[in-house]
């Protein structure tokens, strides 16, 4: 199927993309686009017929881990570098 692509589609296009595109390089993207639509019609001939949808080519499969805490509550540590600690908190000067 001869997809045709206009000459206001590739301005658009250009336009979106915002790239000043000369004549030439119009009429490579029109010629570009056409091949890749008319690409998208030869795959849509093929028998999908009993294919399953899939969104990935291999098997995924939950790879999370399970949310346990290793470092503990180490805040005696780090407040021993604050200047000043008050509360088991740091202790900074008011801002206004």
């Amino acid at each position: 199927m001869a997809n045709v692509i206009s000459d206001e589609t590739i301005e658009y296009v250009g336009i979106l993309a915002k790239l000043a595109l000369s004549d030439e390089e119009k009429e490579q993207a029109k010629k570009d686009m056409a091949d890749m639509l008319d690409y998208i019609d030869q795959l849509g001939e093929l028998d999908t017929e009993g294919v399953e949808p899939m969104s990935h080519i291999f098997d995924t499969c939950n790879v999370f881990r399970e949310d346990v805490v290793t470092n503990g509550d180490d805040s005696e540590n780090m407040l021993k570098n604050a200047p000043e600690e008050k509360d088991g908190m740091y202790l900074v000067p008011r801002t206004f």
